[in-house]
Formats: structure tokens, sequence, C-alpha cells
């Protein structure tokens, strides 16, 4: 006799999981980390080593000894935690500051709420806004890519301001921005990467790529990034039409600073993202309002980092009122 055994939920089951969701993100982000060691040299490694070990490492003490719960540091979530804090960090920042953007980014912004799958807020961007609150010279510093490949080894390099510094200083003391915008990288140098900026953006094609590839691997969705950049393209361009003189042309706000690493990397976040389709939509254009708003009007040169932490505030807002339609559910008519 055939028995019935009834279980429960979840009973659609894939061959995806958690630690190869992870894997895959940390495969899509080898093309910029490549990119970052090959126009930084020694210091991008020097970086990078200390933000993923650091964050490895610190995960891994508070799971042994304070929350004493089941390890999880194989998962790969605390080497992207790592990854794209290095990503959003100038070469030259000494280790010991990038060590406390890793505590903060693991110890209070990820573990503290329980680990993965319970933080609000995405860890790495909270690591980066308080390294920038705490050392606003030292975030600020941007060196310039390497002229040649025998500097590899070199711990000086020369800084300057990034694109959107320049163009905001310019726009502060009414400069022409039409003068200023020749002397800045061009169409193909934005693309490539030969520019200042942090480790992770100024490679556009290697960012592009690596979202191309978790797009095949269905890792996220074309939903935030789309409506992330589309918004901030279309809000750029009313502004540019009403003054070409004071604002810059929409492609360079895609161009410029860390708009595509944030739409593509970190705004996908699937633990700090909304669910539906249409709640990630909302979540995208959010995310292009505030990133035009903070650029334009805002202190900072750069706003991607504070629009997705303010999104990613709304989010539990979102899920509520656009929830996905539940399985089989059908609206019933008067």
């Amino acid at each position: 006799m055939n028995t019935l055994h009834v279980s429960g939920s979840p009973h659609v089951h894939s061959s995806e999981s958690v630690k190869k969701i992870m894997w895959t993100v940390v495969i899509a982000l080898l093309p910029t980390l490549l990119v970052s060691f090959w126009f930084f040299g020694f210091n991008a490694v020097r970086v990078t080593v200390v933000s993923v070990l650091t964050c490895v490492l610190l995960e891994w003490l508070l799971q042994r000894f304070v929350f004493k719960g089941k390890l999880t540091i194989t998962d790969g979530s605390a080497v992207i935690t790592g990854l794209l804090l290095a990503f959003n960090l100038p070469s030259n920042i000494s280790c010991g500051i990038v060590i406390v953007g890793a505590i903060v980014a693991i110890g209070i912004s990820k573990m503290l709420f329980g680990g993965l799958g319970k933080n609000p807020f995405n860890p790495a961007l909270v690591g980066r806004v308080f390294l920038l609150i705490s050392f606003p010279t030292q975030m600020t510093s941007w060196p310039k890519p390497l002229e040649k490949l025998s500097n590899f080894f070199s711990l000086d390099a020369q800084t300057g301001a990034t694109p959107l510094g320049a163009v905001k200083q310019a726009v502060a003391k009414g400069e022409n921005l039409a003068d200023v915008l020749k002397g800045l990288p061009d169409y193909m140098q934005l693309m490539l990467g030969d520019r200042g900026g942090s480790l992770g953006e100024v490679a556009i094609i290697a960012i592009l790529l690596g979202g191309i590839f978790m797009l095949i691997r269905k890792v996220i969705t074309w939903h935030i990034p789309v409506s992330f950049i589309g918004t901030t393209f279309v809000f750029a361009l009313i502004l540019h039409l009403i003054d070409p003189q004071i604002y810059i042309a929409p492609s360079y706000h895609l161009l410029f600073g860390g708009l595509m690493l944030g739409a593509v990397f970190m705004a996908t976040d699937m633990v700090t993202s909304p669910m539906s389709a249409w709640g990630k939509i909302v979540f995208g254009i959010g995310c292009g309002l505030l990133t035009i708003l903070i650029r334009v009007w805002g202190s900072y040169p750069e706003g991607v980092s504070f629009a997705i932490l303010i999104m990613n505030a709304f989010v539990p807002l979102i899920n509520k009122g656009l929830k996905p339609k539940k399985f089989g559910y059908q609206k019933v008519r008067n």
C-alpha cells in the first residue's frame, strides 16, 4: 500500500542555494577586481585582501565565540561584503581604516541583526558611509591610474579629483562647465577605467560584464538596474535641458562615479531589496531620484551609496504595499 506523506512548505525545490548564488556573484565581481588591480596596482591588491580577510575572519569569530551558531563563512556572503567594501574605497587608504570599515560592515550592519538574510541595510555600503563620515579626507583622496605597469608595486600614487568632484567644484566656482568637461576623461576612457575613483567604479565595461553574467545565471533581474539607471538618465536629462551650463549631460551621470557599480551589484542585493517585480522597479526609481538629488544639490559629489541605503529603509514598506500574488490566487468578482 502506498503511503502519502504530507510535509510543510515549500513544495517547490530548486538546484539553487545561498552558497551557489553568493559564489556566482563573486565570479561576476572578478572582471572588475582584475581591472582595479591593473589600474591601481599593488595598493588595490592590498586594500582588497585586507577587506576580504577582515570580513571573513570577523564573521567567523562572532559566530564561533559570540553567537555560537552555525558557521556560514563558506557561503561567500562575507567575501562579497569584503569585495564590495574594497570596491568603494580609494586604493591609497590605510589598512587600519579598511579594517574599521569591515568591522562596521560585518559586526554592526550584518551580524548585529542576526546574520545573512536579516540585515536591513547593505553591509558594504554601511561600512563605506561610516568611513566617509569618519575619515572624509582619506575617503576623498582619489589616486589616478598607474601610468605604466612597471609601477605596479609602487605605494605612492598621484591623486586628483574624480570627474564628479571636478564638475561639482567647477559649478560651485561658477566656471564654464564645457571647459571643465574637455579636461576630463572621454567616453572611451570612462568605459575602460582610465580615470581616478574608487577601486570598483572605474571600469564600466567590467561592471556590465558581471551584470550580464548574473542576469544569465538569473541571480538578479533587470528591474532594479534598468529602473535605477533609467530614472537617473531621465531626471539628469530634464535638468540638462533646463540649463546645460550648470547641469551635465545624463551620459556623464551614468559613467561618472559609482552609479553602475551601485545599480548592478549593490542595489540588487536580494536581502535588502524588494521581493516583487513592481517593488523592485519602485526601489530603482527611488534610488535614481535620490542619486541625482544628492549629486546636484547635496554636499557630496556622489550620491549612490546614500540613495541605496535610504531606499533600503523603505523596503519593508514597499514589500507590504506591493506584495507578489499568492500561488493560485484569483480575485473574486462580486
